[in-house]
Formats: C-alpha cells, structure tokens, sequence
C-alpha cells in the first residue's frame, strides 16, 4: 500500500542527463523536495527493446513512488519515447490513478508550434531516440502543418560523458551532425534539442547553426512545463513537499556518480546507491 502523505518529487533518467534538467528545475522552483534517481547500472537504454525499456523505466517509477513521490518526471527521451504511454495508460489505473509520470518529449514538441514560423523543424537526438519516431510523432499529433527533419548524433552522449566535448575533436562530429540535417532542408528555423546530455555542449551547437534558427533546450523546456503543471494542477501540487531538499541515487557506484553527475549539475553532489 503507498503511503498518501505528501512526497518530494521524483526525476527519473537512465543515466547523468537528466541532471541538467534536475539543475533547471531546482532553479526555478528551489523550494519543493526532489528526488533524483538515475540507473546507471543498466544504463544506456537507446539500444535497449521498447519491452526492456518499459520494464526498467517501471521498475523506477514504482521504486520512487514507493519513497512517497506521487508527480515522477521521466527526464530520459529514451523512457519518454519508449515506455511512458504504457505506464500512463496501463500501470498507473492500476497502482494509483492521481499519481502522474510526465515526460520529456510532449512539452519539447509542445513549445514548437509557438516558435517557428517556416513550419520546418529540426531534430538532433540519439539514434534510439531518432529510430523510435516519437517526436516526429507528437509533433504530428499537435501540429499537423509542420514538418520535421530528424539528425541521429551517436558521438554526441559519449563525448559529453567522457568530458570530451570542449574540443576541436568534438566540434568536427558536431559540425558534421549539424550540417547533415540543414542539408535537408533550408528552410528549418527550430531545431529541438532531443537529449538531456544537450544541454552542456549548447555554446558548441550554437557555433554551427545559423543565428537565424531558434534552439529548443530541454532543460528549460521541461522546467517551464512543470511549473506551469503545478499551477494548472493545485491538487498534485499540494502533494509535493517543500523544505528544498535535494536527494540524489544511483543504482551504480555512488562515488563515481558523484563525481561524473557534477559535470551535469554543475556542482557538488553526494549520492547513494539502490537497488531497484
């Protein structure tokens, strides 16, 4: 039985990325209690099966509500894409229907429709991410009259995990991705961001595309959808614990998280290890 007493917030993601939404979030909203669990030891889920994946984000979900979280952000595009509706749709009737899973990817392609004005956009992510169609998909779904132009970049997550993006090594696989999804079409004036990891090599993506074309970053994406969810859902908000805590998990080595998350945080973090 899960315990209905108010409850921090849980965030969710396969690995470090999503800790540069976590960062955003707390920025602006420091004053509500989080819960940040990343599983590393089974990380990374793009080239995992959608089974897999819905069984893993499952898994996580119900391990955070189970420390009294009742709203659980899944800061992963690969759960968002390949798990979320499942959860939503099938476990959450079942395990309580006023908790909530949000994602990563319906408020990326929400913020679309309002900024471009070519109706053109493009798409840089993981290849899981890209293969799975998702956001392409969601975008069609809200904004009928747009087009969508998806780039896969599968260096980009390993050079920012392996801290090797400030370099002209890492520029020349940027450059290149970039350059082969504006070779699709010209007119593309929006491009989203579709990874968590983005965030931390943006200087670098901004050097390669023209000024002219607007970038979508999901940190701040994500952080403005969810206090605009809290204000339009006062009864979940009222769920949510404030005495701004942070409280940050692994499934992995707790050590080495603390010390590669701070790269993605942007400060000193002290983790723990679980088990799922």
């Amino acid at each position: 039985m899960l315990n209905n007493l108010p409850g921090p917030i849980g965030v969710f993601d396969s690995g470090y990325g999503g800790l540069t939404v976590l960062k955003e979030i707390t920025r602006q909203m420091p004053q509500y209690d989080y819960i940040y669990l990343g599983d590393n030891a089974r990380a990374p889920y793009g080239s995992r099966s959608y089974f897999v994946v819905y069984q893993y984000t499952l898994q996580a979900v119900n391990w955070l509500f189970s420390q009294g979280c009742h709203l659980v952000i899944l800061a992963c595009n690969t759960s968002s894409a390949k798990a979320l509706r499942t959860i939503q749709q099938n476990n959450l009737p079942k395990i309580d229907p006023d908790r909530r899973v949000l994602g990563v990817i319906r408020p990326s392609a929400e913020a679309v429709g309002n900024l471009t004005k070519s109706r053109e956009v493009g798409i840089l992510g993981t290849p899981g991410t890209i293969l799975s169609d998702s956001y392409r998909i969601e975008i069609k779904k809200l904004f009928p009259d747009i087009k969508t132009f998806q780039q896969a970049c599968p260096l980009w997550v390993p050079l920012v995990e392996n801290e090797e993006y400030n370099n002209c090594g890492a520029d020349y696989f940027i450059e290149k991705d970039i350059r082969s999804l504006l070779s699709k079409s010209k007119n593309i004036d929006t491009i989203i961001l579709g990874c968590t990891h983005y965030p931390l090599i943006a200087d670098s993506i901004r050097k390669f595309v023209p000024s002219n074309i607007q970038l979508i970053s999901q940190d701040t994406i994500i952080a403005e959808s969810l206090a605009d969810y809290l204000n339009r859902h006062p009864e979940m908000e009222r769920k949510c614990t404030k005495s701004g805590s942070i409280k940050f998990l692994t499934t992995d080595i707790a050590d080495v998280f603390s010390s590669r998350g701070e790269i993605f945080y942007g400060e000193k973090i002290k983790s723990e290890q679980i088990t799922l």
